[in-house]
């Protein structure tokens, strides 16, 4: 039988860690970094498990201009792109450096589904979760001129045959976009496992071949459709959110809205690698405070219609702990898990 991380001796070690974080006195991020007893001595390499441009790439890059404009650091931010191999390539430096707080990458759901699936040998209790950044939602979108009428009436052509319409997802079926669509749908009565699911390249190429009539529906999170959406070229059924969203989704409902009991968050943070000293996760949560305080990045999340949070080490490795088994659960319901 294979192991259960999230309750394996490395995750017990993680908890308690942030633990013994979480008792340290509460101090403003700024002093925070100044007492924590480390801070980096080398280049601090940053990894990006996707190619360049697209949202997740940009939250890091944003992560990186604010640090710089406060010079909270003597030594230069690298960044690195690396997708592929299911995040194992960006997860590299971090596998080959136990112990070394200068090799920072970025934490998504991906890191529990491609676990659960059995592509990716660790998941993050082989690591060590730093703070998690922000939260983001799942759409389920149409081409405007779809004869699918609204997030009901998708529904009920599912249920009649799941097979009727294609979604696309990206990057990979059973990731946490797949996850994100076919959890409210199966709470709505859909048989998800016979759903004709296409994975795709990129968001982009999905919303491409929605846009052009070669693709029924598309999920994808918030960022990836405001251009289209508010261009008139597609239309946004329902968001997997708890509540409505804000601003250029504020007329989109939620599942819940709907009678539809089930919403979906992912996220997205930063880790290192294991075996880190406490003084160096002291540092590094100062550090992110520090960056998420800045109106500039409140802005940025917000143009995204992402959900506006940090959290420490100690919430970062219990929402992880919660997510990897509620996305068990659904992989589950669509025959994928292989943990």
């Amino acid at each position: 039988m294979t192991r259960n991380p999230v309750r394996s001796p490395e995750r017990r070690r993680l908890v308690g860690a942030a633990a013994a974080l979480a008792a340290l006195p509460a101090l403003p991020p700024r002093i925070a970094m100044a007492q924590a007893g480390w801070r980096p001595t080398q280049n601090v390499l940053y990894t990006i498990p996707a190619g360049p441009g697209g949202a997740l790439d940009q939250s890091v890059r944003m992560v990186k201009a604010i640090a710089d404009r406060l010079k909270l650091i003597d030594r230069p931010i690298v960044l690195e792109n690396k997708p592929g191999g299911a995040g194992r390539i960006a997860l590299a430096p971090l596998d080959q450096n136990p112990g070394n707080p200068h090799n920072l990458t970025v934490i998504t759901y991906s890191l529990l589904t491609n676990h659960l699936l059995g592509d990716l040998p660790a998941t993050f209790t082989e690591y060590t979760p730093l703070h998690m950044l922000f939260g983001e939602y799942v759409t389920l979108s149409v081409r405007a001129e779809s004869p699918v009428k609204d997030a009901l009436d998708l529904v009920e052509r599912l249920k009649r045959d799941p097979a009727a319409l294609s979604l696309g997802v990206a990057t990979s079926i059973g990731n946490h976009i797949h996850v994100g669509a076919a959890r409210p749908l199966k709470a709505a009565g859909v048989d998800i496992r016979k759903m004709t699911v296409v994975p795709y390249r990129s968001s982009q190429e999905s919303l491409t071949n929605l846009v052009g009539g070669h693709l029924d529906v598309m999920a994808a999170t918030t960022p990836n459709i405001l251009t289209q959406l508010q261009a008139g070229r597609i239309r946004t059924l329902a968001v997997a959110s708890k509540e409505r969203l804000q601003g250029p989704l504020s007329s989109i409902p939620t599942w819940r809205e709907l009678g539809v009991p089930a919403d979906y968050e992912s996220a997205q943070g930063v880790m290192t690698a294991k075996g880190v000293p406490p003084e160096a996760v002291v540092f590094w949560d100062g550090f992110f405070r520090t960056v998420t305080a800045e109106q500039e990045w409140k802005e940025f999340v917000v143009s995204r219609q992402w959900a506006a949070r940090s959290l420490g080490a100690v919430e970062t490795v219990a929402e992880l702990t919660r997510a990897y088994e509620d996305t068990r659960v659904v992989l589950n319901d669509l025959g994928l898990a292989k943990r």
